[in-house]
């Protein structure tokens, strides 16, 4: 299986299905209204999603996603995202690896640059 299949970005309030394969929370802060059983996770990595400051700045604003992505990716490549990264390529390499993100629009979500990090 292409490791372009391998690895999805969904919505952390969608209902499990059984092609997902390990089910890791990409956010920083905890989905609202979403309890641990109900999120059905294999594992939360907060150190794979942007800085505080980044996030701050970005605001889930369209306009601004390009320059995000851009920040981003140059985020994903220092030392403090170094381990997550390489933590979820490892997983993405035994099998599914579905990235779960609680924003409503995960097109334009950090977990969607993620995804294409790691498919790169």
């Amino acid at each position: 299986m292409a490791r372009e299949r391998r690895v999805r970005v969904r919505r952390v309030y969608d209902p499990p299905e059984g092609t997902d394969g390990s089910r890791v929370l990409v956010d920083r802060l905890w989905p609202r209204g979403l309890s641990k059983e109900k999120a059905a996770l294999d594992e939360w990595c907060k150190d794979a999603a942007p800085s505080p400051e980044l996030r701050k700045w970005y605001g889930h604003d369209p306009e601004r996603f390009e320059e995000f992505s851009r920040r981003y990716r140059a985020e994903l490549d220092d030392a403090a995202h170094a381990d997550a990264v390489a933590h979820l390529r490892q997983l993405a390499a035994r099998g599914p690896l579905t990235l779960l993100t609680a924003t409503g629009q995960w097109e334009i979500s950090a977990a969607a640059v993620l995804h294409d990090a790691l498919r790169g």
